[in-house]
């Protein structure tokens, strides 16, 4: 059995390691360390508005970061091309995560997965609840939205080959409130590739709610622990005695031997 991930996501807004609410920063906090033996890995996103970040910066932020990152590493946000995708990948990122250039370029994704392997590209899927009940894909930090089905566009992503699906809900980030489990079941259906549910964890059966009602194959939160080995354990403990299979920390330590 495929054993499901817990992954740690860290928002740089123009330097500044922030958390977001509904896809706006909400306040800085600060990154005291990685527990590399207990999440399973780490997505950094640039969050910065156009014409605000340094894009500089951010390069030499992910390859500072990586030299102490020792679990695969998906990095984006204000990726536009290939020569991004060469530069990540140079600076330690394991992984790319692309959205509003692949919404205007879909066959960019076949691009990036023939260059560099359909390991490397994660689509990242905002989207939205719309008046009718349904979703519609959103672009512009979650303001536009799109006529477009995150489940069609998730499809659509996969056809062209991408590797997994980052999905993010505008309307649960940073409510700390749960996922929304049809949102991450809408997509997880339509895709033969991972899912990776994000946005509104508030507890730890928040997380068993996405892997076993959602069907994700991982967990992804920002807000509700501050990476200490204490806690993304324990979130690991209880994911593991409700049945979900995840990698502990003994697991590491038979490894070792």
């Amino acid at each position: 059995m495929v054993r499901k991930r817990l992954i740690t996501v860290l928002t740089l807004n123009n330097g500044v390691l922030f958390r977001t609410r509904n896809f706006v920063p909400d306040y800085r906090y600060t990154l005291n360390f990685v527990d590399a033996w207990s999440i399973d890995e780490v997505v950094l996103l640039d969050i910065s508005r156009p014409g605000e970040g340094d894009r500089d910066l951010f390069y030499e932020q992910v390859a500072r970061f990586a030299t102490d990152c020792f679990v695969p590493l998906t990095v984006g946000g204000g990726v536009r091309d290939l020569d991004d995708f060469t530069t990540l990948l140079g600076v330690g990122a394991d992984k790319v995560a692309v959205n509003s250039a692949v919404l205007r370029d879909p066959a960019f994704i076949t691009r990036a997965a023939r260059q560099y392997g359909a390991q490397c590209v994660v689509v990242s899927v905002d989207a939205k609840r719309t008046a009718d009940g349904g979703y519609a894909v959103c672009t512009d930090f979650g303001k536009t939205a799109l006529d477009l089905t995150p489940e069609d566009w998730a499809r659509q992503a996969a056809d062209l080959g991408a590797g997994e699906i980052l999905l993010q809900s505008v309307d649960r980030d940073g409510m700390l409130e749960g996922y929304d489990i049809e949102l991450v079941r809408r997509v997880s259906d339509a895709v033969p590739i991972p899912v990776l549910a994000c946005s509104g964890a508030g507890n730890w059966q928040h997380f068993v709610d996405a892997i076993v009602d959602g069907g994700a194959q991982a967990a992804c939160t920002t807000n509700i622990y501050h990476f200490t080995e204490t806690s993304i354990f324990s979130a690991k403990r209880f994911l593991h005695e409700a049945g979900v299979e995840v990698r502990m920390e003994e697991d590491e330590d038979d490894n070792a031997r």
